[in-house]
């Protein structure tokens, strides 16, 4: 049964849940304090929200009413935990790429693979455009390629789950962020981030000091 569209700010709280599962699984399932912190968080989020428990907790009530949200019982404090793949009738793989798009907002699928390192790890970047062209295909699509903006060297891909995704207004500015050059930059920053992750979790693996000499 097809879902109703999501406010910006349920969709928050549905990709929150989804990314720490996979990456702070230890706090997951998520009490309301930690999901808020991960709503407001500054870095990886686009854009930055400043929400009050109140508004994560209707979000949360709204999205329970869907079985996109569950809530845990057994604990002191009430937790709660996603079921967004079964409620949204798609993969894993689809619905990590939804997840960094309701986070980051639109990106190039070279950038959700990289993005997605932590929730999904993709062969490469024809499996992620694959993913990707089958949530357009889908009915109603939850995801659309957006036209290619002037000196941008590839589209981006937004998502739909709160409906038609925002274009460009004719003749308005093209950010600086979408030029060829600054798309680059930003995918080495990405990269460098997710090794400098990979070496820690390694060397936390390993049992070696992870304090090293700054470089």
């Amino acid at each position: 049964m097809p879902l109703r569209n999501l406010t910006p700010v349920e969709a928050r709280v549905l990709a929150v849940l989804v990314e720490k599962q996979h990456t702070v699984p230890d706090s997951y399932p998520m009490s309301l304090n930690s999901l808020t912190l991960g709503c407001n968080q500054k870095t990886a989020r686009d854009p930055v929200m400043n929400l009050a428990e109140s508004e994560v907790l209707q979000a949360l009530d709204e999205l329970k009413s869907m079985s996109l949200v569950f809530e845990v019982s057994g604990s002191r404090v009430v937790r709660f935990e996603h079921n967004g793949a079964r409620a949204l009738g798609v993969p894993g793989a689809a619905l990590a790429l939804l997840t960094l798009l309701m986070l980051r907002g639109p990106q190039t699928p070279a950038e959700l693979r990289l993005h997605t390192e932590r929730l999904h790890r993709f062969a490469d970047i024809s499996s992620v455009e694959g993913f990707l062209d089958e949530l357009a295909e889908r009915e109603p699509p939850m995801a659309v390629k957006l036209p290619r903006a002037p000196g941008a060297r590839e589209a981006r891909w937004a998502h739909l789950l709160c409906g038609e995704a925002g274009l460009p207004a004719p003749g308005a500015a093209v950010p600086v962020a979408s030029s060829a050059r600054d798309e680059d930059v930003a995918l080495l920053r990405a990269e460098v981030d997710q090794l400098k992750a990979q070496v820690a979790r390694l060397m936390r693996e390993l049992g070696l000091d992870e304090q090293a000499p700054a470089s």
